[in-house]
């Protein structure tokens, strides 16, 4: 049997509303998220994400939360992702960067830069922002008011939104593309550094902006850096496969999984995606402890904190670590190629994973003893591609 691919989303404190309470952390200074790194590499995890978003944290997408006990403060995801590459080594590292009010050519510039700065393990989490405080912010568009719409007709309201960000990433993946690997040449008795034939125009005509490139980065060391999105619907699956390279999705049972990844398997057939096939991921929240019980119970006393029972939109795992290895291999059975976490607390839930989780998971054959190479990509089992341009052949 082929081994788990295992993933976790870092957010503030933890993804629970009053996980800031346990240990007050530093949220705000790089040592945090840089120990926070550190130890999920130690585990040997494939990668880690940043949140991000143009508003206060909640725990609900799209929904926006005023209350002044919960975390209101963040720090941009990308520029944590470029401080912390260069303290690791292995470890994939994955920001969020909103593809609504961000402009493609800023995102793969920002991205292809990290690629450099990690050496080859960058990645990108493509996310919509569907809130209208968020539109505000940035003040140059506005959005549906997804809060009013009925739930029947949710997919309506946001399928411009991520018909966009369709475009936003076949944009950014064209941009990485536009230099040739070998465009700089770095010629000293000519002194021509760049081989001019070699960058290439993206020339992208759209219905929201046209780019015309080519990008002032050069080709990223992975050619193309991963770039993933968090689906919890037909729509944004749709996005998934038409752009992405993983896939989370959130599934509340072994079944549900099945579902959703025949679903998303159709969802390739029909769009005539070939290639290497979408890596599909499931999302859990998970609270940790040894003792049987003991997650659950510290579990109740953060709600009692907080005043309410948490909500997620993914399911909410309280057990022991090898409760939590048995409910994955029970769900991979459904066809998931691996899980992205979210611990409930950082840094204890974190800890378990990387330490405890890992060991039960290795003791099954089901979870690696190295990394297999030193790129993201190769972590991920997946090969390197070839510029489009360079493929096609001609000269800007």
């Amino acid at each position: 049997m082929s081994q788990l691919h295992l993933a976790v989303a870092l957010d503030g404190a933890g993804w629970h509303p009053a996980a800031w309470r346990v240990h007050r952390p530093a949220i705000l200074t790089a040592g945090w998220w840089a120990g926070l790194v550190a130890e999920a590499e130690r585990g040997l995890l494939d990668f880690v994400t940043v949140e991000d978003s143009l508003a206060p944290p909640s725990e609900l997408p799209g929904v926006p939360v005023d209350r002044a006990d919960r975390v209101r403060a963040r720090l941009d995801a990308a520029v944590i992702a470029a401080r912390v590459a260069p303290l690791t080594t292995h470890i994939g590292i994955v920001p969020t960067v909103t593809t609504t009010h961000t402009e493609p050519f800023h995102i793969a510039s920002a991205i292809a830069t990290l690629d450099y700065v990690s050496t080859g393990r960058a990645g990108w989490r493509a996310q919509v922002s569907a809130r209208q405080a968020e539109a505000t912010h940035v003040g140059r568009r506005t959005v549906p008011a997804l809060h009013t719409a009925r739930p029947d007709r949710i997919a309506e309201v946001v399928r411009p939104l991520f018909d966009e960000a369709a475009d936003v990433i076949e944009v950014v993946r064209r941009l990485w593309d536009s230099w040739e690997d070998d465009a700089i040449i770095r010629d000293v008795a000519t002194g021509r550094f760049v081989d001019n034939r070699k960058l290439h125009y993206v020339d992208f005509e759209g219905e929201w902006f046209s780019v015309k490139g080519p990008s002032i980065v050069p080709r990223p060391p992975q050619g193309q850096p991963l770039v993933t999105v968090l689906g919890h619907a037909t729509v944004p699956y749709l996005l998934g496969v038409r752009g992405a390279d993983v896939l989370y999705v959130t599934p509340d049972s072994g079944a549900h999984a099945a579902a959703v990844v025949s679903e998303v398997r159709a969802s390739e057939r029909a769009e005539g995606r070939d290639g290497v096939p979408l890596r599909i991921f499931g999302d859990l929240v998970v609270f940790l402890d040894p003792e049987p019980g003991a997650a659950a119970r510290r579990k109740r006393e953060l709600d009692d904190l907080d005043g309410a029972e948490l909500t997620s939109d993914a399911f909410v795992f309280t057990g022991t670590p090898g409760e939590l290895a048995d409910l994955l291999v029970e769900w991979r059975a459904a066809g998931l190629d691996g899980f992205r976490l979210r611990p409930g607390v950082l840094p204890d839930d974190l800890t378990l994973i990387a330490r405890e989780l890992t060991a039960r998971l290795r003791e099954r054959g089901l979870f690696r003893s190295a990394y297999p190479g030193t790129t993201l990509r190769e972590t991920l089992g997946l090969s390197r591609p070839a510029s489009r341009y360079a493929v096609a052949g001609g000269a800007a």
